[in-house]
């Protein structure tokens, strides 16, 4: 059943993908534009919920159906997947633990689509250690006031909710004493950095978060305080990583697509030669192709192996990041060496897929702190 639900699920994403995405892709690109038109048909097609359990309004799936998702919008545009699959990991973070006021004041709204949830995990003075916040909290009367920054903050002024990671005050660092809290966007004393202007995922609106003394209610506790091991290895990163990994997915697929529909149109006025008549550029496309599939069966095994409860499934979703991270990447490059001056033109396609596929090794857990990760889980030794 759940298999039959994923696929409908994916379906719709992917005319969302070809109807919206694809076609407003460049110039969310060029104007940094936070893709508001095309969240709101992702919400239409029924996809915000995902994670959302079905007592809720929501679909109640896993990583399989992440990654098949994600994966299709990534095709049509890798910014507005981002977006997406922020959105995703933050409703599951909420979701794993939520308390009856949660349930109605996120869940609920998350699977109508009238709510946007994002991650503030990551700061600039912890980079690629998202698992050691320096954010505080000081517990008051009425809740918790927060001090402290967030960076690269996914959907960053635009979301509805943004699930936040905080130490209290006065702790010492320790991977134990991560808390999970929501920050409403309308919350007291946050305010934003200046407009994203990154190199590739341009318009996920990546932004910084200031905190200064910003007040949260009570009832904005995800889970318990110091709750940091489970939800890292139990919520955050399994999901965080299938996400990435169906994104960038999409990326290497919408380049093998240019790539081979370059080769199978273009031919050389001069002899009258398709491309795709010449042999080393069919084994150019024979090698991209295995690639980009070796991939995807890497990235939908790891989901499988999750949604299973396999002990396993963590090293699975290390190694399949950072396989698809390498694969995004080449994949890029070498659409852009077949498609040669038509690829190179500017704002064009495969300009904004190498672009995008580079936040493939830099977004946290990067890819040398993934090795390091599965490197240690495969000599049984603690990941952290």
């Amino acid at each position: 059943m759940a298999t039959d639900l994923t696929e409908q699920l994916a379906a719709r994403a992917a005319k969302v993908a070809v109807e919206v995405l694809s076609p407003l892709a460049e110039q969310t690109d060029t104007e940094a534009l936070w893709p508001a038109k095309q969240l709101a048909a992702i919400a239409d097609a029924g996809l915000m919920g995902l994670h959302v359990p079905e007592t809720f309004g929501g679909h109640g799936l896993g990583l399989t159906a992440l990654v098949r998702i994600t994966e299709e919008l990534g095709v049509g545009c890798s910014s507005t997947a981002m977006c997406y699959a922020m959105h995703c990991v933050g409703s599951a973070v909420i979701a794993a633990k939520a308390t009856p006021f949660q349930e109605q004041r996120y869940l609920v709204p998350i699977a109508q689509g009238r709510h946007i949830t994002s991650l503030a995990l990551s700061e600039p003075g912890t980079g690629a250690n998202f698992y050691l916040p320096r954010t505080t909290f000081r517990v008051t009367g009425r809740g918790f006031s927060l001090h402290g920054e967030k960076s690269f903050v996914t959907n960053g002024a635009h979301a509805d909710s943004y699930v936040l990671s905080a130490v209290r005050q006065g702790d010492d660092i320790d991977p134990g004493t991560f808390t999970c809290l929501l920050v409403d966007s309308g919350a007291p004393a946050l305010d934003w950095g200046p407009a994203w202007a990154g190199f590739g995922m341009r318009a996920n609106s990546s932004r910084r978060m200031f905190l200064k003394g910003t007040s949260l209610p009570a009832g904005n506790l995800i889970g318990s305080e110091g709750d940091q091991t489970w939800y890292v290895f139990e919520v955050v990163a399994p999901y965080f990583l299938a996400a990435m990994s169906g994104v960038y997915l999409g990326i290497a697929e919408a380049a093998l697509r240019l790539a081979v529909d370059h080769l199978r149109t273009r031919t050389h006025q001069h002899t009258g030669q398709a491309l795709s008549e010449q042999p080393l550029l069919v084994e150019e496309a024979a090698d991209l192709w295995r690639h980009v599939q070796r991939a995807r069966q890497f990235v939908r095994h790891a989901a499988a192996e999750w949604d299973a409860g396999s002990p396993d499934a963590n090293a699975a979703l290390f190694a399949a990041k950072i396989e698809v991270a390498e694969t995004s990447v080449s994949a890029a490059n070498t659409a852009m060496s077949l498609l040669g001056g038509r690829g190179y033109e500017e704002h064009g396609k495969v300009g904004r897929l190498m672009r995008d596929a580079q936040a493939s090794h830099v977004m946290s857990p990067t890819t040398h702190i993934l090795k390091t990760w599965l490197g240690r889980a495969t000599l049984g030794l603690p990941v952290l």
